[in-house]
């Protein structure tokens, strides 16, 4: 994953816990940002299925190089 990805990623799990608990007292809130709980979630999921759509086009990318290298030869 790339790194800016990571730090976005980090980002998302933590408003997780933040939509729920109140940073300043460490009690829950009455009344949790459901926005932000969903938006996180959301975020998150989006950003895996970036990944994963990037790592394997590149997959795709360097097996085409290698058959033609190997069809070369």
């Amino acid at each position: 994953m790339n790194k800016y990805l990571m730090v976005v990623m980090c980002c998302m799990l933590i408003g997780i816990p933040i939509a729920f608990v109140n940073p300043t007292e460490g009690g829950l809130r009455e009344e949790p940002f459901i926005g932000l709980f969903y938006v996180s979630i959301g975020g998150a999921i989006v950003i895996i299925l970036y990944s994963s759509y990037q790592s394997r086009k590149e997959q795709q990318k360097l097996r085409r190089e290698r058959r033609k290298k190997f069809k070369k030869k």
